[in-house]
Protein backbone atom coordinates (compact mmCIF):
# COMPACT_ATOMS: atom_id res chain seq x y z
CA UNK A 1 0.00 0.00 0.00
CA UNK A 2 1.33 3.48 -0.83
CA UNK A 3 2.30 5.75 2.07
CA UNK A 4 3.38 9.35 2.43
CA UNK A 5 7.03 10.26 2.87
CA UNK A 6 7.98 12.18 6.01
CA UNK A 7 8.11 15.39 3.96
CA UNK A 8 4.60 14.82 2.61
CA UNK A 9 3.32 14.07 6.12
CA UNK A 10 4.92 17.26 7.42
CA UNK A 11 3.43 19.34 4.58
CA UNK A 12 -0.01 17.79 5.05
CA UNK A 13 0.01 18.52 8.80
CA UNK A 14 -0.09 22.25 7.95
CA UNK A 15 -3.38 21.80 6.07
CA UNK A 16 -7.03 22.05 7.04
CA UNK A 17 -8.30 18.89 8.80
CA UNK A 18 -10.62 18.05 5.87
CA UNK A 19 -7.66 18.10 3.46
CA UNK A 20 -5.72 15.89 5.86
CA UNK A 21 -8.59 13.39 6.02
CA UNK A 22 -9.02 13.45 2.25
CA UNK A 23 -5.41 12.90 1.27
CA UNK A 24 -4.81 10.32 3.99
CA UNK A 25 -7.58 8.37 2.25
CA UNK A 26 -6.33 9.09 -1.29
CA UNK A 27 -2.81 7.82 -0.53
CA UNK A 28 -4.23 4.41 0.42
CA UNK A 29 -5.06 3.89 -3.26
CA UNK A 30 -2.78 6.19 -5.24
CA UNK A 31 0.84 6.94 -4.43
CA UNK A 32 1.19 10.71 -4.27
CA UNK A 33 3.26 13.48 -2.72
CA UNK A 34 2.12 16.55 -0.81
CA UNK A 35 4.34 19.18 -2.37
CA UNK A 36 3.10 22.07 -0.27
CA UNK A 37 0.54 23.02 2.33
CA UNK A 38 1.08 26.24 4.24
CA UNK A 39 3.08 28.85 2.34
CA UNK A 40 4.74 31.74 4.20
CA UNK A 41 5.22 35.32 2.96
CA UNK A 42 8.47 34.71 1.08
CA UNK A 43 7.30 31.49 -0.57
CA UNK A 44 3.97 33.03 -1.59
CA UNK A 45 5.59 36.15 -3.00
CA UNK A 46 8.04 34.01 -4.98
CA UNK A 47 5.17 31.86 -6.34
CA UNK A 48 3.35 35.06 -7.33
CA UNK A 49 6.41 36.64 -9.01
CA UNK A 50 7.16 33.40 -10.90
CA UNK A 51 3.58 33.12 -12.18
CA UNK A 52 2.81 29.97 -10.18
CA UNK A 53 0.13 31.82 -8.23
CA UNK A 54 -2.24 34.62 -9.19
CA UNK A 55 -2.31 35.89 -5.60
CA UNK A 56 0.38 37.57 -3.54
CA UNK A 57 0.77 37.24 0.23
CA UNK A 58 -1.49 37.10 2.28
CA UNK A 59 -4.33 36.47 -0.15
CA UNK A 60 -3.66 32.85 -1.17
CA UNK A 61 -5.45 29.81 0.25
CA UNK A 62 -2.00 28.46 1.18
CA UNK A 63 -1.41 31.52 3.40
CA UNK A 64 -3.73 30.57 6.26
CA UNK A 65 -2.83 28.26 9.12
CA UNK A 66 -4.15 25.69 8.81
CA UNK A 67 -3.74 26.01 5.06
CA UNK A 68 -6.95 25.91 3.06
CA UNK A 69 -5.02 24.46 0.11
CA UNK A 70 -2.47 21.80 -0.72
CA UNK A 71 -0.47 21.01 -3.81
CA UNK A 72 -0.46 17.24 -4.36
CA UNK A 73 0.87 15.29 -7.33
CA UNK A 74 0.86 11.62 -8.26
CA UNK A 75 4.21 9.84 -7.83
CA UNK A 76 6.60 9.70 -9.61
CA UNK A 77 6.10 13.40 -10.12
CA UNK A 78 6.16 14.43 -13.77
CA UNK A 79 4.57 17.84 -14.32
CA UNK A 80 4.69 17.26 -18.09
CA UNK A 81 2.39 14.22 -17.84
CA UNK A 82 -0.78 16.27 -17.62
CA UNK A 83 -2.98 13.33 -18.64
CA UNK A 84 -1.91 11.46 -15.51
CA UNK A 85 -2.40 14.58 -13.38
CA UNK A 86 -5.94 15.03 -14.77
CA UNK A 87 -6.68 11.37 -14.02
CA UNK A 88 -5.34 11.78 -10.47
CA UNK A 89 -7.43 14.94 -9.94
CA UNK A 90 -10.57 13.08 -11.03
CA UNK A 91 -9.78 10.37 -8.51
CA UNK A 92 -9.25 12.94 -5.74
CA UNK A 93 -12.49 14.74 -6.62
CA UNK A 94 -14.38 11.43 -6.52
CA UNK A 95 -12.97 10.44 -3.13
CA UNK A 96 -13.75 13.92 -1.76
CA UNK A 97 -17.35 13.65 -2.95
CA UNK A 98 -17.73 10.19 -1.38
CA UNK A 99 -16.35 11.58 1.90
CA UNK A 100 -18.61 14.65 1.80
CA UNK A 101 -15.63 17.03 1.62
CA UNK A 102 -16.17 20.05 -0.61
CA UNK A 103 -13.04 20.95 -2.57
CA UNK A 104 -12.05 22.96 -5.60
CA UNK A 105 -9.33 21.88 -8.02
CA UNK A 106 -6.95 24.21 -9.86
CA UNK A 107 -7.75 22.57 -13.19
CA UNK A 108 -11.44 23.51 -12.98
CA UNK A 109 -11.73 26.63 -10.83
CA UNK A 110 -15.45 27.09 -11.43
CA UNK A 111 -16.14 23.37 -10.80
CA UNK A 112 -18.34 23.07 -13.89
CA UNK A 113 -16.44 19.97 -15.18
CA UNK A 114 -15.39 21.96 -18.27
CA UNK A 115 -11.61 22.22 -18.09
CA UNK A 116 -11.08 24.05 -21.37
CA UNK A 117 -12.54 27.28 -19.94
CA UNK A 118 -9.81 27.55 -17.30
CA UNK A 119 -7.70 30.68 -17.71
CA UNK A 120 -5.01 29.60 -15.22
CA UNK A 121 -4.13 25.96 -14.63
CA UNK A 122 -2.73 24.89 -11.29
CA UNK A 123 -3.24 21.18 -11.80
CA UNK A 124 -1.77 20.02 -8.48
CA UNK A 125 -3.77 22.54 -6.40
CA UNK A 126 -6.69 21.38 -4.23
CA UNK A 127 -8.48 23.67 -1.83
CA UNK A 128 -11.19 23.11 0.72
CA UNK A 129 -14.40 25.07 0.34
CA UNK A 130 -15.35 26.21 3.84
CA UNK A 131 -18.93 25.72 4.93
CA UNK A 132 -20.97 28.83 4.28
CA UNK A 133 -22.72 29.99 7.40
CA UNK A 134 -26.08 31.62 6.96
CA UNK A 135 -27.53 34.14 9.36
CA UNK A 136 -31.16 34.83 9.97
CA UNK A 137 -32.03 38.35 8.88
Amino acid sequence: MPAFSERSKSNLKTAHPDLQRLFNEVVKYWDCAVIEGYRGPEEQHEAFINGKSKLDWPNGKHNKLPSLAVDVAPCSIDFNDIHRIYCFAGFVLGIAKMMGIKIRWGGDWDSDTEVKDNKFNDLVHFEVIPEQRTTDA
